[in-house]
């Protein structure tokens, strides 16, 4: 998986959350990345909130990944 996912990932965090994802190991941020690269896509309801605001679809898809955890 391209590092390009995990610095997208990572900047979908809240900061606290940014800094303990970021001190996990780089196979750990990946397998996050990935889940959440899923979660983006699966997800009905974030595609409208894609259409709205990027961002935000992200971060919220970024949070379900990590309540999962």
């Amino acid at each position: 998986m391209p590092t390009d996912a995990v610095r997208r990932f990572l900047a979908a965090l809240d900061p606290e959350h940014r800094q303990a994802v970021g001190a996990r190991s780089h196979e750990e941020q990946e397998r996050l990345a990935a889940a959440w690269e899923r979660e983006l896509e699966a997800d009905d309801e974030l595609d409208t909130l894609d259409e709205l605001s990027p961002p935000a679809a992200e971060a919220e898809a970024a949070r379900r990944v990590l309540n999962r955890e």
